[in-house]
């Protein structure tokens, strides 16, 4: 059964907490895949705002494009507005993700004028810089590993039978993007990814660190932006840990490269 898992989906979330582009291929870095949750809204404070307090962040649809990001409203794709992947002057700020304080860089005050626009609440775009290093929690790094602007780790996998089971169970059937992983593979069996600790797709290696414990964020329609009890009412019923709820598994990559959707998953 091993040798039949294949990469069936790729997705990048450049601003987080918006929503994800699915891609052939992805550059495997440290801090997750290249251009990943490199960007990020905040607060008046510095904090980082997500769909779980503005569940209509969800409806801001992102593309990469050669030099920027192009961003629009689901409902309003003619208005646009392109930020670019490198500016020249770089104002820093410091930011906070859950516990963590890190510098990160001020994009652009018109920019954050359309997102404030966009989503009804004051908010600034940030950037993080390569020099700025977040430390996986010591806890669950391997090699000391620094991650993006993610809530934690750098690389999310799930099984799309691991879908097929949750979907099996519910009256209406949700989407994987209601889980916005990085990896999704088929093959296998349901909740398969559970039990790996080092897998291989194409030349790149990871290491399997800890399941992933969801919350509200999931029952967030992505494509409305309204927010409900499912799936994670049905979830809980199987898939609770003490109090936590568990779906797809967090990893860490161990060596870089390009993995590309049709790339062939060994688990080691």
């Amino acid at each position: 059964m091993l040798d039949s898992l294949t990469i069936q989906d790729l997705y990048i979330y450049p601003i987080k907490s918006l929503a994800g582009v699915r891609v052939s291929e992805a550059k495997v870095e440290e801090k997750g895949f290249k251009l990943d949750r490199r960007w990020m809204l905040i607060d008046e404070e510095g904090q980082f705002v997500s769909q779980r307090k503005f569940p209509l962040m969800a409806m801001l649809q992102v593309e990469i494009g050669a030099d920027s990001l192009v961003v629009y409203h689901i409902s309003h794709p003619g208005e646009m507005i392109h930020i670019p992947f490198d500016k020249e002057v770089e104002e820093l700020t410091s930011v906070i993700v859950w516990d963590d304080a890190m510098p990160a860089t001020l994009v652009d005050s018109q920019i954050d004028k359309w997102f404030t626009k966009a989503l009804g609440v004051n908010v600034r775009l940030v950037k993080m810089p390569n020099s700025t290093e977040r430390k996986v929690d010591s806890r669950y790094a391997v090699n000391g590993e620094s991650v993006s602007f993610a809530d934690g780790m750098p690389y999310l996998i799930i099984g799309q039978k691991s879908l097929e089971d949750l979907n099996s169970k519910l009256d209406e059937m949700v989407p994987m993007n209601r889980f916005r992983p990085n990896i999704v593979f088929t093959g296998g069996e349901a909740f398969e990814e559970d039990s790996w600790k080092k897998i291989r797709i194409g030349q790149v290696d990871f290491q399997v660190i800890k399941p992933c414990a969801r919350c509200v964020m999931i029952t967030v329609e992505q494509n409305t932006g309204v927010k409900g009890v499912e799936p994670l009412k049905t979830l809980a019923t199987y898939r609770k840990v003490g109090n936590k709820i568990f779906f797809g598994q967090n990893m860490v990559a161990l060596s870089n490269g390009t993995i590309k959707v049709g790339d062939k998953l060994t688990v080691e």
